[in-house]
């Protein structure tokens, strides 16, 4: 079985690059420079020539706060993008797996989102992954859209990365405390996209939307907390101070959402899939990040 995935640059597509020589599947990740999902040719010609029993998009726009004032290229990376992808798999006859956000919801819940709750994005870069999800269903019947959040990893920018680094050259941080979430390792993606993949060759699909993220759900601040204290017990002693702030005390372009911790019963009723803890993942990246800093 062939697996094309895009944006191997990225975290979940170097993530699964790094699971390639662990599978008995082909995966072949390609850059945006070999397969730019903005351009319907580009996506032809690397089907054309890989001819793949499965697509699986991971690219997107993802400066949150970059997207209010380029809402063009958002829009044509994460609706577009992925339209171009549904309409050319639509054709050869292939399915799609689909990467898409906590943040198409609103954060006003107070329990949990679910697949079937009602989506409200607070800002562009929400509302432009929500068109990517809604052009996807519409198009091709055989597609799994997997929503999922606060995404960090060995590879490429990310919250646990920044935490790092301002921790070394500074004394305190402050961290928002009021925004909630649940954060998810790209290589547990990656695992998770490839029990799919599993799925799909088995002739055991379930298409459609499904949410998938880490556990246990926690704040920015508690992700913070979490990244030093194990860090400091690996022996990175940083000695940053993390305080808890307010939204209100750190305003950005781009308007978050208060809670966006999705419920992900549906993936593990249909395939057997559970939530991993996101706190296993960590000690490998606070190794490569910190390692020399003794």
């Amino acid at each position: 079985m062939k697996v094309l995935v895009t944006a191997a640059g990225g975290q979940v597509g170097h993530a699964l690059t790094s699971l390639a020589k662990d599978t008995s599947f082909e995966i072949i990740c390609l850059p945006r420079q070999q397969l730019d999902i903005t351009e319907t040719s580009s996506i032809q010609a690397s089907i054309e020539q890989i001819k793949p029993d499965v697509l699986v998009n991971a690219a997107a726009y993802t400066a949150v706060d970059k997207a209010e004032s380029d809402q063009d290229a958002a829009y044509l990376v994460n609706e577009t993008g992925p339209e171009n992808l549904a309409r050319t798999c639509q054709q050869v006859g292939i399915p799609l797996i689909h990467i898409s956000t906590d943040y198409v919801f609103s954060g006003e819940q107070a329990q949990p989102y679910t697949e079937s709750d009602a989506t409200g994005p607070l800002n562009i870069y929400g509302a432009s992954k929500l068109g990517g999800d809604k052009v996807v269903a519409a198009i091709l019947e055989e597609h799994i859209i997997l929503r999922t959040s606060w995404v960090f990893g060995r590879h490429g920018n990310n919250f646990v990365k920044t935490m790092l680094r301002l921790g070394k050259d500074r004394d305190e941080l402050g961290v928002i405390d009021d925004q909630h979430g649940c954060p998810t390792a790209a290589e547990d993606i990656a695992d998770t996209i490839i029990g799919l993949c599993e799925a799909i060759y088995t002739g055991r699909a379930a298409w459609g939307l499904y949410h998938y993220c880490g556990q246990p759900a926690t704040t920015w601040y508690g992700f913070a907390s979490a990244i030093f204290d194990r860090a400091k017990s690996m022996g990175f002693d940083l000695g940053v101070n993390v305080k808890p702030i307010t939204t209100r005390d750190y305003p950005t372009p781009a308007k978050r959402p208060k809670s966006t911790i999705l419920d992900c019963s549906k993936i593990k009723n249909r395939y057997n899939i559970d939530q991993p803890d996101w706190r296993v993942r960590l000690d490998a990246i606070i190794q490569a990040e910190c390692a020399g800093q003794k």
